[in-house]
């Protein structure tokens, strides 16, 4: 039986839970500002200075299910990895190997924001 040329490349889907236990506030924005990326806006005067910064997401190709899934290529898969061990004390994840008809992939994310400058 030939394999099927259509479903070239896997994708793989991440979900997660924080742990309930001794898991803080500022634990949790930290994970998600990590996580996604964050924008600090920072006042000067009469300008404000807007710096984006990126989180691990931002690094890859990815497209977003809702707070906490989201999809990457299977070659970014051990970078993700990484990511999760070092946040696996407080926060449980999964990981699903899903086939990709290569349309998937043009939907993906690949936002890069830069610093602006608003007067």
């Amino acid at each position: 039986m030939g394999e099927n040329k259509k479903y070239k490349k896997k994708v793989i889907m991440f979900t997660f839970n924080m742990k309930r236990e001794n898991v803080s506030n500022s634990e949790k924005t930290k994970f998600f500002k990590e996580l996604y990326g964050w924008t600090q806006t920072v006042p000067s005067g009469r300008k404000k200075y807007v710096y984006h910064r990126e989180g691990v997401l931002e690094e890859m190709p990815h497209e977003k299910i809702n707070q906490s899934s989201f999809v990457i290529p299977e070659d970014n898969m051990n970078e993700m990895m990484d990511f999760f061990d070092e946040w696996s004390k407080k926060v449980m994840m999964r990981s699903f190997t899903i086939l990709n008809d290569n349309s998937f992939f043009k939907g993906f994310n690949m936002k890069k924001r830069k610093l602006s400058m608003e007067e």
